[in-house]
C-alpha cells in the first residue's frame, strides 16, 4: 500500500507492479497534482557542481533511465512525456573552477561553444553548455505514468486522507483513513512535503518540510530558445509548442500554496534581463507547488528503522522528477532483496537514528 500519488508514489507503484506485487495507492487529492505537476522537468541539478555526490549520483542514475522509461510509457499509453535532450546553458555568476573540474571529470560537458550562442540572450560570456541535459514535460509524464500504473493493475483511491498509521510490536497493522480502515503486507510513504505529518510520531528525527516554488509560463509564436537557460536560481525552459517556463523561488512558508504578485514581478523582471524578448509579454499562467525539502537535497529511501513493513521514499526536494525512476528502483530492490546499483547508505540516514 502506497501513501501518496505524486511522481514518487506512481513510479514506486509501477516498479512494484512490474515485479509482480499487488498495489493499492492512496492519494489525499488527485494523483500527480502537487509538486510533481508544478515543477519544470529539468533532468539535472541546476548547477550540479554545487551538490554532493550523494545528490548527483541519484540524479545521474535517474536521468540515465529516462530515455527507455519514457519511451516505454509513450508506446504503451499513447501519451508522450516529451522527453527532449535539449542541453542546458549555465550563465555566470557561478564557481567557474568547480564547474570546469566537474565537467572535466565526467567528459560530457564543455565550455560554451560558439554554436550554442544566441543573440536572444544576455550575459553569455563565460557560460557553460551542458549538452546532455534533458527535460520532460511534467504533466504529460504524470498522465502517462498514471495510465501505465492503472494498466498494470494498481488500485488507485483518490480523495483519501490517511489520518493515522496503526502499529503493533514491530509492524504496521493498518491505516486509519477518511474512507475507513486499510491494510496491506507492506506500507510505503511517498507523500512528499506531507510525509512527516502522515508519519506523525513514527517520523523520528526525519527532516522533511514544504518549500514553496512559484513559476510563470509565457507563450511565443516563434521559439526564442533552443535549450534550457539557468542563471543562479532562475531558469527558463523552452517547450516544443512555443511555451517558455520561468522559475523558480524557494519560500519557507509552510503549507501555503498561494501565488504572490511580488514574486510574479520579480521572476518576470529577472527573466527579461536574460531573455529581452519577454519584455511586454504577459505571463499566460502563474502557479506554485510545495517541494518536499530535506537537508542537503538528499532524500530518504528505505525501511523504517523500527518497523519491519514500513518504508519511505520522500524528501527529494528540487529533483523529485529527475530522481524518480532511480529512487523507485532502490526501494523495490530493497523490498525484493535485489542488488543495488550503488551504495545506498546515504539515503537511509534521513531518519536521524
Amino acid at each position: 500500500m502506497i501513501i501518496g500519488g505524486g511522481i514518487a508514489g506512481l513510479s514506486t507503484a509501477q516498479c512494484l507492479l512490474q515485479k509482480g506485487a499487488s498495489v493499492t495507492l492512496l492519494e489525499r487529492g488527485i494523483t500527480g497534482q502537487e509538486a510533481s505537476w508544478a515543477g519544470g522537468g529539468i533532468l539535472s541539478p541546476l548547477f550540479p557542481w554545487d551538490y554532493s555526490d550523494d545528490v548527483t549520483r541519484l540524479t545521474s542514475r535517474g536521468a540515465s533511465l529516462f530515455p527507455a522509461w519514457t519511451r516505454e510509457m509513450h508506446e504503451l499509453t499513447g501519451i508522450d512525456p516529451e522527453y527532449d535532450v535539449c542541453g542546458m546553458l549555465a550563465l555566470p555568476p557561478f564557481d567557474a573552477l568547480a564547474a570546469l573540474q566537474w565537467c572535466g571529470k565526467r567528459h560530457h560537458s564543455s565550455w560554451k561553444r560558439a554554436d550554442t550562442a544566441s543573440h536572444e540572450l544576455h550575459g553569455q560570456e563565460g557560460a557553460i553548455f551542458l549538452d546532455d541535459v534533458a527535460q520532460v514535460r511534467n504533466p504529460r509524464l504524470l498522465r502517462a505514468l498514471r495510465a501505465h500504473v492503472v494498466a498494470l493493475g494498481a488500485r488507485i483511491v483518490e480523495q483519501c486522507t490517511v489520518n493515522e498509521i496503526e502499529t503493533a510490536k514491530e509492524n504496521v497493522i493498518s491505516l486509519s483513513t477518511s474512507g475507513g480502515k486499510a491494510s496491506a503486507h507492506a506500507y510505503i510513504v511517498t507523500a512528499g512535503a506531507w510525509s512527516k505529518e502522515i508519519l506523525g510520531r513514527l517520523a523520528l528525527r526525519l527532516e522533511i518540510k514544504p518549500v514553496r516554488g512559484q513559476m510563470l509560463l509565457f507563450k511565443f509564436d516563434r521559439m526564442p530558445l533552443g535549450h534550457i537557460v539557468v542563471q543562479e536560481d532562475l531558469y527558463l525552459i523552452p517547450r516544443r509548442d512555443g511555451h517558455v517556463l520561468v522559475g523558480s523561488t524557494l519560500e519557507d512558508v509552510g503549507f501555503d500554496r498561494n501565488i504572490t504578485m511580488e514574486v510574479r514581478a520579480m521572476l518576470w523582471k529577472r527573466a527579461q534581463k536574460v531573455l529581452p524578448s519577454l519584455k511586454g509579454r504577459q505571463p499566460v499562467q502563474h502557479w506554485a507547488g510545495l517541494r518536499p525539502a530535506s537537508p542537503r537535497n538528499i532524500p530518504t529511501i528505505g525501511r523504517h528503522p523500527e518497523l519491519k513493513n514500513l518504508y519511505l521514499n520522500s524528501g527529494h526536494f528540487r529533483y523529485g522528477v529527475t530522481m524518480a525512476p532511480a529512487a523507485a528502483e532502490i526501494l523495490c530492490n530493497e523490498l525484493f532483496g535485489l542488488p543495488q546499483p550503488f551504495d545506498i547508505t546515504p539515503y537511509r540516514s534521513g531518519w536521524g537514528v
